[in-house]
């Protein structure tokens, strides 16, 4: 911070530096004193906002492609609070020319702030098969972009100090608590100008471009403007100069964005990109599907369906739970349809209802010819009702309308948003919805690499009052549908295995319906088999999961 300037000697008369006029004022102004504090309070309001626009298009992106919000949030906010710290330090010896400094950060946050997501993005599609060394590439130019965004945001402040306290002297508390009013507003603006307008409405590399944008032109107005007397005319210059052409390099940048897109999904999954649609919940994109080719359905970058290995997962995950009663039925998740196609090849079904969180994956599923051929226009039928609902606040409301079976088809519990759907109190709400000699089956992600999660999953279950018997089925590796990772199907961290969890009041056993229809990749010996595989890799004395306290790895 700034050390508070000594007060004048008594009786000593103020100074009338100002152009105008004003008292106090050490600058020749082009406007009156009060107009050009206003004007550097709207800028440091505009500054805040963007700023905090910058950290959170950081958090979001990178969540977005490495997935583990928490761990993504953590470091960003760490670094960036630490550069911060740094960046204050270093202003410091820069106040002596404080608007041409402030104005060559200014400049210089708007470029790297609003390329930050494309340099992202580009680097995750083009390097994130590369492996060796270029594996953790995205991570080092997170750190790398938190702590130079850090750095430049915390030389604003006391370079805007140093301008203010030029403007009209007055006591260091009282400047501070100006600055700190018009920062925190500003704060708060960009803090929910991101998630409400920019993400949905222009997107995250359109969106930080354009944010980059506003930073320059307010930053270089501010200084050009209003302390043009206080620069040198090499000053004045150098500063047009780099705000025309940092504005030159983010309007080329929006221009190209939507090449860019294609050309960086082209890089991660191919040429064969048949859908790529952003819903309110996640992106979702289609390959595939046509000319004889695997249909592959990635859900925010994670392959969810394989196509060349869906029917063996969905065959796991529904027909050993069908053995008994099975009139009624609820998916939880399964927006795809494919769960609710197996459901439906059971005889004595009269209901299933499907929760699912993302109604465009639904429309997806109805709609597009080759998803809706592959789950057998599942959706469609007379006796499936579909509700577009948060899984875990449904079962809280749920209608006392007992299930014969509750199938959980949801994504990974190793990505952090869907650990509050694997934690004992859900599973508390699944136990409720269960009719008498109910049936509960979940998937619980990759045994052979991800053993610690899966046994898990199984302790949660116990944890709620159910009673267990695990399973796990192999599957190809290529077109295997991923876990919590996110890239390619080629790419992507391959697992070579699913495990289920089939739970209920009493001790359930792994089997199919001997009435029931016969799965093409499923016998009663290979289920057997599939029981003793997973109780092999058991992980004793595990803890349950809850929502205070989760426990599954990102």
């Amino acid at each position: 911070m700034i050390e508070p300037q000594a007060p004048a000697p008594p009786g000593s008369a103020p100074s009338r530096e100002g152009s105008d006029g004003d008292a106090g004022s050490t600058l020749r102004l082009p406007v009156r004193q009060g107009t050009g504090r206003f004007l550097v309070l709207a800028g440091v309001f505009v500054c805040a906002a963007c700023g905090l626009v910058y950290e959170l298009e950081l958090v979001a992106l990178a969540t977005y492609l490495m997935g583990d919000s928490v761990t993504q949030a953590s470091v960003v906010l760490s670094v960036m609070v630490f550069a911060m710290g740094l960046g204050s330090l270093a202003a410091k010896r820069l106040r002596r020319h404080a608007a041409a400094w402030f104005g060559a950060v200014e400049a210089a946050l708007a470029l790297v702030g609003g390329c930050s997501a494309m340099a992202l993005y580009a680097v995750f599609a083009w390097t994130g098969a590369w492996g060796g060394a270029w594996a953790s590439g995205p991570r080092w130019l997170l750190v790398a972009f938190s702590l130079a965004t850090g750095l430049l945001i915390g030389a604003e402040v006391p370079l805007l100090m140093e301008l203010i306290q030029r403007i009209r002297r007055q006591d260091a508390g009282g400047a501070v608590a100006d600055l700190s009013a018009a920062d925190y507003v500003g704060a708060l603006v960009g803090g929910l100008a991101f998630p409400f307008l920019l993400l949905p409405v222009l997107g995250q590399l359109t969106g930080a471009l354009i944010t980059g944008a506003v930073n320059a032109v307010v930053g270089g107005a501010l200084v050009l403007g209003l302390f043009r007397r206080d620069l040198t005319r090499r000053a004045r210059r150098l500063l047009t100069a780099a705000n025309v052409g940092v504005l030159v390099v983010l309007a080329t940048a929006a221009v190209l964005v939507d090449d860019f897109e294609r050309a960086a999904r082209h890089a991660m999954y191919g040429s064969d990109v048949r859908v790529a649609l952003r819903t309110d919940v996640q992106e979702v994109l289609l390959t595939g599907g046509r000319g004889g080719r695997p249909l592959n359905l990635f859900l925010d970058g994670r392959l969810r369906v394989g196509g060349r290995d869906e029917l063996r997962y969905h065959e796991a995950l529904v027909h050993p739970a069908m053995r008994g009663p099975h009139a009624r039925v609820l998916v939880l998740g399964g927006g795809d349809g494919l769960a609710v196609r197996e459901v439906l090849r059971h005889t004595g079904v009269h209901r299933v209802d499907v929760v699912e969180l993302d109604a465009g994956v639904v429309r997806l599923a109805r709609r597009d010819p080759a998803l809706s051929a592959l789950n057998a226009h599942a959706l469609d039928d007379p006796r499936v009702r579909v509700t577009t609902a948060d899984a875990f606040d449904w079962l809280r409301r749920a209608p006392r309308t007992p299930y014969d079976v509750v199938v959980s088809d949801l994504p990974h519990p190793g990505i952090t948003a869907s650990t509050k759907l694997y934690s004992q109190e859900f599973y508390g709400l699944a136990r409720r919805a269960l009719a008498p000699g109910g049936r509960l089956v979940v998937h619980g992600g990759a045994v052979a690499s991800r053993a610690r999660d899966f046994w898990t999953v199984d302790a949660t279950l116990r944890a709620a009052g159910l009673r267990t018997a695990a399973y796990r089925v192999g599957g190809r590796r290529s077109g295997f549908a991923a876990g919590p990772d996110r890239g390619a199907a080629a790419t992507a961290h391959a697992h070579r295995d699913w495990g289920f969890v089939l739970a209920a009041r009493d001790r359930p056993e792994p089997r199919l319906d001997p009435a029931g229809p016969r799965p093409r990749t499923l016998t009663d010996a290979s289920l057997a088999a599939d029981v003793r595989a997973a109780e092999r890799t058991r992980v004793p004395g595990l803890p349950p999961s809850t929502l205070p306290h989760p426990r599954y790895a990102g």
